[in-house]
């Protein structure tokens, strides 16, 4: 294996990263979902908003990091996807968009729109932004309408591009497989696990912990099922697989399956990420652990990282087109350059210390349970 297709493996296991981290800081979004839910009284609502808006800013930054890593290593499938299938980015960009809107002005005097109009942006966000993340991801695997002429490039009468999208539907047509469906519900339902594992963890509030610990179950069942519909349909699928030396892809049946088998190291992350997720929910929903969080967080990443390596790893291609076979992306014709891809790797010995610093500012925020009291003492609430 040659340097550059080193640095191609290496940035894909960092973008992976990134999108395993974003999907356990959804919490903050299955957590606005439920807040009408398990808030049943103005006060208890305003305890789960100032809990899950110590770390909104998380989750935003991962997202916004996460698409600016692909874009940097990985441009043509930014410019494939994000220029093609615009219509669900835009609408996954506006929910997010008010979501800080919600956090800034909820609370404010004399808002014009009022609280209970920003409380409706949080659960927008919280339920919309992560079904169609979901939906989207899910298109990694199952696949988009477009195509790839790199011969455009010659042309120069200012509208030709390197990827044309097929369809008028620009995105939407993804909500066509059930595979996509599946995919974006256990997301759904995985940041509503996640998010009332992190009530349990950091709010102080009898109530609260009780109907947390009740909607655990009645959210992990759903989330279980739908997972497990994404992933057996996933592993009896065809896949698209590329050859290294000349670069043809072509359709292999159970290319998932394949890959697992072939990485064993990825396939025990993912059963160990599955059983960390499942323990979490048990002690969480049994017990009211305030640990849970961190076993379905863990096992989340992992999980999910693993899913994700199986993507891009053993010459598969990570984004299939639907159109043209040969059009489809993968690790090695869609990255930056050997130079580019080598100065970023410099840049990424950083990640260590960010996430050391975001460890450090979580633990200082969690240091004291939010508490009904606290509500009444703090002066800046959200």
């Amino acid at each position: 294996m040659d340097t550059y297709m080193i640095l191609q493996h290496y940035w894909w296991l960092i973008i992976s990263l990134l999108g395993a981290l974003l999907v356990f800081l959804l919490f903050v979004q299955g957590g606005q979902g439920l807040l009408y839910t398990i808030g049943r009284t103005e006060a208890q609502r305003n305890m789960i908003v100032n809990s899950l808006g110590r770390k909104w800013e998380f989750t935003f930054t991962t997202l916004v990091t996460f698409g600016g890593a692909f874009f940097a290593s990985f441009p043509l499938f930014y410019s494939t996807s994000f220029g093609g299938a615009f219509y669900v980015w835009m609408l996954i960009l506006l929910v997010f968009v008010i979501q800080a809107v919600a956090y800034e002005f909820r609370r404010k005097p004399h808002n014009f729109l009022g609280e209970k109009t920003y409380n409706a942006f949080l659960i927008v966000n919280g339920v919309a932004g992560t079904f169609l993340l979901g939906a989207a991801v899910a298109t990694l695997f199952t696949g988009a309408p477009f195509t790839v002429d790199r011969m455009n490039l010659t042309h120069y009468d200012g509208w030709s591009t390197i990827s044309q999208w097929s369809t008028p539907w620009r995105g939407l047509d993804a909500l066509t497989d059930y595979r996509n469906w599946a995919l974006g519900f256990s997301l759904l339902f995985l940041s509503r696990v996640l998010g009332l594992e992190y009530f349990l963890n950091n709010i102080d509030d009898a109530e609260i912990t009780a109907r947390s610990r009740r909607h655990l179950w009645y959210n992990a069942i759903p989330f279980v099922i739908c997972f497990l519909v994404f992933v057996i349909s996933l592993l009896c699928s065809p896949g698209y697989a590329v050859d290294q030396n000349t670069g043809i892809i072509s359709i292999e049946n159970y290319k998932y399956l394949h890959n697992f088998i072939a990485l064993p190291l990825v396939a025990i992350l993912f059963l160990l990420g599955v059983v960390s997720v499942l323990w979490s929910i048990w002690i969480g929903a049994r017990h009211g652990s305030r640990r849970a969080i961190w076993f379905g967080g863990a096992g989340t990443v992992a999980a999910v990282l693993a899913l994700l390596l199986t993507a891009g790893y053993n010459d598969t291609a990570y984004y299939p087109s639907l159109t043209d076979l040969q059009s489809s992306l993968t690790i090695y014709n869609s990255s930056s350059s050997e130079f580019t891809l080598r100065v970023m790797s410099f840049v990424s010995i950083l990640i260590p210390f960010v996430v050391a610093y975001i460890w450090y500012a979580w633990r200082a925020m969690n240091r004291k349970r939010i508490t009904p009291s606290e509500m009444e003492q703090e002066d800046h609430l959200y």
